[in-house]
C-alpha cells in the first residue's frame, strides 16, 4: 500500500454526503456514505460447489472510472482458481442499465435462493446510479443463478415517492438478503439516505416479488441486516443509522417497521446469526468508532455489541453484550482509533452449531505497521462471557502472503463460506489498501477446528484481470469512508 488512507476517502464523490432521516438527527460531519457488506459465497450454477462474490466497485468499464464490476470465482473440489472466474458489469449482457463514471456497481452485494429453486441467487447494487428519478438514486440488480450461472437480471424497483432526500437517495448502499423458506420467508433489505426498503417473496426470475415496504421511522440508514430474531420462522430486519452527533456511532434498530424505538447502544455495522445456539439468531453490531465521550458511549478502539434473540424477540430495553479488545480471551488490546469492529459477519466457523463472531479492524497496527490491519474470530458460546478462545490473522501471520504495511487496511470487510465442499468453511478478508487500493482478498482454508493460514491463497485485482493501477477496491470499500 502506497496512498494515504484519506486520499482514498477523495476520490469518491463529494456529493454522497451522510444526512440524517425523518427523525430530525444531528449527523457529524463525515465523508461519502460507505456499503459495508459483501456476499457470502453461493452455488449459482448448482454444482454443489459454492462460488466466491468479490465486488470490485472501483473498477474502471469500458473506460468508466469507477463504474464497478464483480468478480464471481467458481468453487471446485480444489478450492477457488482465478482462471475460473466470471466478471459481471453493467455492460454484461442482460444486467440492467450500462456502466457509467462513478455508479459503484458492486458497491454492496448479498446472496440467498430468492426463488428457492435450489440456485443461489446474487443481488448487487449500485448506489449513485443516476436514474430519471435524481443524481445518485440508485440501482439494485438480482443476478438469477441457474445451471449456466449468473445469466439473467432483473431490477428491484425502487421508491420514486419525494421524502427529504430523495436527491441522491443511495439506494442500495448497503444490502441484506435471506431465504428460510417461500413467500415472505425470503426477503431482500437495502439501506439508503431515506430509510430502508424491504422487498419480500416469492420471487420470480421475471422480476416478480410478493410485497415491497419502504420504512422511513429512522434516521438514514447505514447497515441492513436479516435474522428471525423471534423464531416465528419468518426474517426480522434490524438497521443501523449513519453516525449522529453525541454517538459514537448511529442508533441501532429491531423491527424498525413496527416504530420501535433505538436499542440501548449504537454502531455502524449489522450481521446476525445463532450466537448461543438456542434457535434464535442474535443481532451484532460493530460499533468501530472511539467514544466521543470516555465511559459514557463506545469503547476505546472500537467494540463489538451482542444482543442476543428470545421467544418474545429483541426489546427496545436489552442490554447488549460488549466485547472489545481488553475483554478477556480476545487478542491485541484496545488502542485509540484501531476500529475494532469495522467489518463484520457471523458464521460458525469450527462446526460446533453456534455461530462465530469474525471481526475487521482495519485499522490495527501491526508489527510496527499503522493501519496494515487485523481479523479476530471470537467462537460462540452456549454459557459464559464471549472472549474464550478468540484468535486472529494478520498479515505478520506466518503462511499469510504479501507484506505487512502501513495502510493496506486488511480486514476491510470479512466474509465464510465453503467453496470445496470439505464442511470445513473458508474466511475471506479483503485489504482495500492493497497495491495502491486495487485491493485485495485472502481466503483462509477451513481446518479442523477453525481456519488456518497454512495454505492460504490471495487474490489481487490483476490476478482476475483488473488491471488498472489504482483504486479498484478489490473485495469492496466496507467502511473505510466513513471511520
Amino acid at each position: 500500500m502506497t496512498m494515504n488512507s484519506r486520499m482514498s476517502r477523495g476520490s469518491w464523490r463529494s456529493a454522497a454526503v451522510l444526512l440524517a432521516g425523518l427523525m430530525g438527527a444531528t449527523v457529524l460531519s463525515a465523508g461519502p456514505a460507505a456499503a459495508v457488506h459483501g456476499a457470502v459465497p453461493g452455488d449459482f450454477n448448482g454444482d454443489g460447489y459454492r462460488d466466491a462474490v468479490l465486488p470490485a466497485p472501483g473498477a474502471t468499464v469500458a473506460g468508466k472510472r469507477a463504474a464497478g464490476a464483480v468478480v464471481v470465482l467458481y468453487g471446485s473440489k480444489s478450492g477457488l482458481s482465478a482462471t475460473r472466474r466470471k466478471t459481471i458489469t453493467q455492460n454484461t449482457a442482460g444486467v440492467p442499465s450500462s456502466a457509467e463514471p462513478y455508479d459503484r456497481f458492486g458497491e454492496a452485494t448479498a446472496t440467498a435462493d430468492l426463488n428457492r429453486d435450489g440456485y443461489a441467487d446474487l443481488v448487487v447494487s449500485a448506489p449513485y446510479e443516476d436514474t430519471a428519478d435524481s443524481t445518485d438514486f440508485g440501482l439494485v440488480t438480482v443476478l438469477w443463478g441457474s445451471k449456466s450461472g449468473l445469466t439473467t437480471a432483473t431490477q428491484l424497483p425502487l421508491p420514486t415517492e419525494t421524502p427529504p432526500y430523495s436527491n441522491g437517495a443511495q439506494f442500495g448502499r448497503d444490502l441484506a438478503a435471506l431465504s428460510i423458506g417461500g413467500g415472505a420467508k425470503a426477503q431482500i433489505v437495502l439501506a439508503g439516505r431515506d430509510g430502508a426498503v424491504r422487498f419480500q417473496g416469492p420471487f420470480s426470475r421475471t422480476g416478480t416479488y410478493g410485497y415491497r415496504s419502504f420504512d422511513q421511522n429512522t434516521p438514514s440508514v447505514q447497515s441492513v441486516t436479516l435474522g428471525d430474531f423471534n423464531g416465528t420462522g419468518t426474517p426480522n430486519q434490524a438497521v443501523v443509522t449513519v453516525r449522529l452527533s453525541d454517538l459514537s456511532g448511529g442508533q441501532v434498530y429491531a423491527y424498525p417497521e413496527y416504530g420501535d424505538g433505538p436499542l440501548m447502544g449504537n454502531g455502524l455495522i449489522s450481521a446476525s446469526g445463532d450466537v448461543n445456539g438456542d434457535g434464535f439468531a442474535d443481532l451484532v453490531v460493530g460499533d468501530p468508532d472511539d467514544p466521543d465521550v470516555v465511559g459514557m458511549d463506545g469503547a476505546l478502539g472500537g467494540r463489538v455489541l451482542v444482543w442476543y434473540g428470545a421467544a418474545a424477540g429483541i426489546g427496545e430495553d436489552a442490554e447488549p453484550v460488549q466485547i472489545t479488545q481488553n475483554t478477556a480471551g480476545v487478542p491485541g488490546s484496545s488502542e485509540k482509533n484501531d476500529a475494532f469492529g469495522g467489518a463484520l459477519t457471523v458464521a460458525d466457523l469450527n462446526r460446533d452449531g453456534l455461530a462465530d463472531i469474525v471481526v475487521g479492524t482495519p485499522n490495527e497496527g501491526v508489527a510496527g505497521k499503522n493501519r496494515s490491519g487485523e481479523v479476530t474470530v471470537i467462537p460462540g458460546g452456549r454459557t459464559g462471557t464471549l472472549g474464550a478462545g478468540s484468535y486472529s490473522f494478520n498479515q505478520y501471520t506466518a503462511g499469510v502472503p504479501g507484506g505487512n504495511e502501513m495502510d493496506d487496511f486488511f480486514g476491510t470487510t470479512v466474509s465464510v463460506g465453503d467453496v470445496n465442499k470439505d464442511g470445513k468453511p473458508e474466511l475471506f478478508v479483503s485489504a482495500a489498501g492493497e497495491n495502491n487500493f486495487t485491493g485485495a482478498v485472502w481466503v483462509f482454508p477451513g481446518g479442523t477446528s477453525r481456519p488456518t493460514a497454512t495454505g492460504t491463497h490471495v487474490f489481487t485485482a490483476a490476478s482476475v484481470n483488473l488491471t488498472q493501477k489504482d483504486s479498484t477496491l478489490l473485495g469492496g470499500n466496507g467502511l473505510l469512508s466513513v471511520i
